[in-house]
């Protein structure tokens, strides 16, 4: 089976999967809010018999704007998030990157790789998770930096759904193109990632906790 056809499955699952999410919690909105059917289908503009088609699958091609308003007339605000998938190019790159890092800390810490975020039930994960010394420290490791907001929005949103963490390490190839993009930006991520490479990098080596969020460049 090709990498392109076990995509194709996966992404028909993933679909039919959030179909079913999507109309099991509309129609538990709808009842609990006491609306029936021709309301809400007065409320959007279809029929009743649409909207009842709709909560047993069988309205196909529903338009995403059509999809909001069904959502918002029983009071659920609906959200589409995407995360990245695995990559096997960039996997390579980041799984170098990850092991320059891994061969300057001590044996003794221990070292998880591709660790989901806890209580999560979303596909996101650390790449990294070092404990045993005093903290958890989460790393996400970035071969290439092609924008630093994003960047840091993406990190501290996932930092901020995971309280098993105490701090996230922001760890960045050494590559020309990444010291040219930390130079112009490095100060406007000083208020999530104090720390820079040096500081970090001492406490990690000496199997200590750094103390606080920083950006690595290995």
């Amino acid at each position: 089976m090709t990498a392109r056809v076990r995509r194709v499955e996966r992404a028909v699952v993933l679909a039919k999967t959030l179909a079913e999410t999507t109309r099991r919690e509309f129609r538990e909105a709808r009842i609990a809010s006491g609306l029936s059917r021709g309301d809400i289908g007065r409320a959007v503009g279809i029929s009743p018999s649409q909207v009842d088609r709709f909560e047993r699958g069988l309205l196909r091609d529903v338009r995403l704007e059509q999809l909001c308003r069904l959502c918002l007339a029983v009071g659920l605000v609906p959200s589409l998030r995407f995360f990245p998938d695995a990559d096997p190019v960039r996997d390579i790159a980041q799984v170098r990157l990850l092991d320059r890092l891994r061969t300057r800390l001590p044996m003794s810490i221990r070292w998880r790789t591709e660790v989901p975020l806890l209580g999560r039930a979303d596909a996101r994960a650390w790449d990294a998770v070092l404990d045993g010394h005093g903290c958890n420290d989460a790393f996400e490791a970035e071969t290439r930096l092609a924008d630093l907001q994003a960047t840091e929005r993406r990190v501290m949103l996932k930092f901020r759904d995971d309280a098993s963490v105490g701090h996230v390490i922001l760890l960045v190839a050494d590559t020309k193109a990444n010291r040219r993009a930390l130079a112009v930006g490095r100060e406007g991520l000083r208020g999530n990632f104090p720390m820079d490479t040096r500081a970090a990098m001492s406490a990690l080596a000496a199997g200590r906790c750094p103390g606080g969020n920083a950006v690595v460049v290995v």
